[in-house]
């Protein structure tokens, strides 16, 4: 009798759960200069970091000391190697730990501070190192080579999309060329409709040896708990519990053998405790049962009972076939579920792929790249790259990965249904499609009830609902600003580029992602002249620091960052809004005195500015400006008036803005 069964995997993951982090660009970005600092101190030059616990060690100190980690692990040397391992699946450090040339490259972008675009796709320089890394990024899995994003780009050309589900329990089962083609048949198969996710997944399952070795052995005993567990073929080992794991599957198979062999109903609220044993429980319940209330399933169990493949059961065998095969499924499913974060995080710092109304694609400049090239590109996802770690052109990653300008506007043409003859007008009906891009997530994704819940959390300083309604890829001070510019565009009845105003990265679902240096802090809003104001700019300035903090951070920077732009431009009816969670009756008072206060040009002393306008706004009164529908030609007027006011501060802020909005 085999003590154990090996464990194989079934797919491919991008980078490790291990590695599982917010602000993904930015930590990536922040662990690149910790790593480039570490290595440069004294101490560490000579060091070697493989089986080095000490040096390990150290490194999660250093971690520790510059606030990348909280808290004291239990193991250091491994929460180190965890942290950075993700970095060496991508390429952007080696095994040593040491930054590779493609990591040195990153890491200069990021210093200065420049996110622009210089590429064929359209994508800012950052995007453009993940996008070659990305293509260069192979796995060894149960012996195969694949790398994943060519995958991605075999599929995407095959299909055009793929839904949540396909990407989320298929795409990572693609680990060679015959799976690969098995996963592409099953996904025509399955929007035919004659085929299921589940039954794609079983059948890759039981395609493996061990799942075979497995499920006869199971079949030619009596089952124990100890049986459950060689059978489980799970991959913990012992200090993690691996002896025990797959133990509790052994009272849920005794319940639903009573159940559905022996008919006995009296076990269906057996069944349903046993599940709750089980670590992927819901899963089982979610089969069995068409409810999630106990004390439904306890009061009338029969009728809570879903009709199942263990219905048509007639014998042991049969019932064991199918407790197996369910078993495994649901492992693969939680396994493939619990992926799905890393793979989408890592994919998405490339900017080439959409995220969008649960479906995937290739963004436009992306998918007539590739289409292009798509069937040659295929012929090197089965075998490693020799590149990993270097800065190196398209080209150079596979000699198929050029493209001409002329064949990508051709492309253009033929997605958009327009005629134009250059990449320049090209980029011109690209800026259109975001913009439409844009009008649909603003009426799905923040309509005025979802602003104004999104208001609520600033106030209250609810960070982890404003991350699940926005994004997790940003801090909440770079949330905030975004939903400013989204509120402020609805207001201008939705005139202007307010993604060009908006100083902020943007991924390609034009949601925020924050990077390790930070960028401009405005928003800078270009009014043209109508019958309502004169041409002007609005620079909106927007801050989450508290009363404590809030006069030391913000009043010199805002009145700077006004101030030089009076001088650079020239044009005296340019203004600054001053958005916050709560306002500091001195922050009001400074920027009230800089009505009549002088602003001068360091460089120059006779250049100056005799006073600013600046307007302080509460997220409140964000909320009136929601709720009441005002525009903004309707506040142009309002914010002049305050301005003009010869109120006191204490006064002024109620006697005047709170009155009118």
């Amino acid at each position: 009798m085999p003590n154990v069964i090996p464990y194989k995997s079934f797919c491919w993951s991008l980078g490790t759960t291990s590695f599982r982090t917010k602000d993904f660009n930015k930590t990536i970005e922040e662990q690149l200069l910790l790593l480039d600092e570490f290595w440069k101190l004294d101490e560490n030059k000579d060091e070697n970091w493989s089986g080095n616990k000490d040096l390990q060690t150290r490194y999660y100190d250093f971690m520790q000391s510059k606030d990348f980690v909280e808290g004291n692990a239990g193991n250091k040397p491994k929460d180190a190697r965890e942290k950075t391992s993700g970095l060496v699946d991508i390429g952007l450090i080696d095994d040593g730990r040491k930054l590779s040339n493609a990591g040195k490259a990153l890491l200069k972008i990021t210093s200065e501070n420049d996110f622009s675009s210089d590429n064929q796709f359209q994508i800012a320089k950052d995007s453009y190192i993940y996008l070659k890394q990305l293509l260069k990024t192979y796995y060894n899995v149960d012996g195969h080579t694949v790398r994943p994003f060519m995958v991605l780009i075999h599929l995407l050309n095959k299909f055009d999309y793929l839904t949540l589900d396909e990407y989320t329990y298929l795409f990572p089962l693609c680990i060679g060329q015959v799976e690969t083609a098995e996963i592409v048949d099953g996904i025509s198969q399955l929007r035919s409709g004659s085929t299921s996710i589940d039954k794609i997944i079983i059948n890759r399952l039981m395609d493996m040896p061990n799942y075979k070795m497995a499920l006869d052995y199971l079949l030619e005993n009596e089952v124990t708990e100890d049986v459950m567990r060689i059978i489980g073929m799970n991959r913990k080992s012992s200090k993690e519990g691996g002896k025990n794991y797959d133990r509790a599957y052994f009272p849920l198979y005794q319940a639903l053998y009573n159940l559905y062999v022996l008919k006995d109903n009296s076990y269906i609220s057996v069944a349903y405790e046993a599940t709750s044993k089980v670590k992927i429980g819901k899963w089982w319940r979610k089969l069995l049962f068409n409810t999630s209330s106990k004390k439904a399933i306890y009061n009338n169990p029969v009728l809570h009972l879903r009709n199942t493949d263990f219905n048509d059961v007639t014998d042991e065998e049969n019932f064991k076939r199918i407790f197996f095969k369910t078993m495994h499924l649901f492992k693969a499913k939680a396994t493939l579920s619990d992926y799905l974060d890393l793979n989408r995080r890592y994919i998405k710092t490339t900017d080439a792929v959409l995220f969008e109304d649960d479906t995937i694609k290739l963004d436009i400049v992306p998918k007539h790249f590739f289409k292009t090239v798509a069937e040659n590109l295929y012929l090197d996802t089965f075998i490693p790259s020799e590149l990993l770690y270097e800065d190196c052109d398209m080209s150079e990653i596979s000699a198929c990965l050029v493209v001409s300008d002329e064949t990508i506007v051709a492309g253009i043409n033929e997605e958009l249904g327009i005629n134009v003859s250059d990449m320049q007008s090209a980029r011109e009906a690209l800026e259109d499609t975001r913009y439409q891009r844009l009008q649909h997530l603003i009426d799905t994704k923040f309509t005025d009830d979802k602003l104004l819940s999104l208001l609520d959390c600033f106030e209250t300083r609810n960070d982890d609902e404003i991350r699940s309604m926005v994004t997790d890829n940003a801090d909440v001070p770079t949330i905030f600003e975004y939903v400013l510019g989204i509120l402020w565009y609805k207001a201008s009845e939705r005139h202007g580029k307010i993604l060009d105003y908006m100083k902020l990265s943007l991924d390609a679902d034009l949601l925020p992602k924050t990077h390790a240096a930070g960028g401009e802090a405005d928003i800078v809003y270009e009014y043209e002249a109508t019958e309502y104001y004169p041409e002007h700019t609005l620079l909106l300035e927007a801050t989450l620091a508290d009363s404590t903090n809030q006069r030391r951070m913000e009043m010199e920077p805002v009145s700077r960052h006004l101030g030089k732009h009076l001088l650079r431009t020239g044009n005296l009816s340019s203004y600054c809004v001053f958005a916050t969670n709560y306002l500091d009756i001195n922050v009001i008072a400074d920027f009230r005195g800089r009505k009549s206060m002088p602003f001068y040009d360091p460089q120059d002393y006779s250049k100056s500015v005799n006073g600013m306008k600046i307007i302080p706004l509460q997220t409140s009164d964000l909320k009136k400006i929601l709720s009441n529908k005002k525009t903004y030609k309707e506040l142009y007027p309002i914010f002049e008036t305050a301005f003009n006011s010869t109120l006191p501060p204490h006064k002024w802020y109620n006697g005047t803005l709170l009155k009118q909005i």
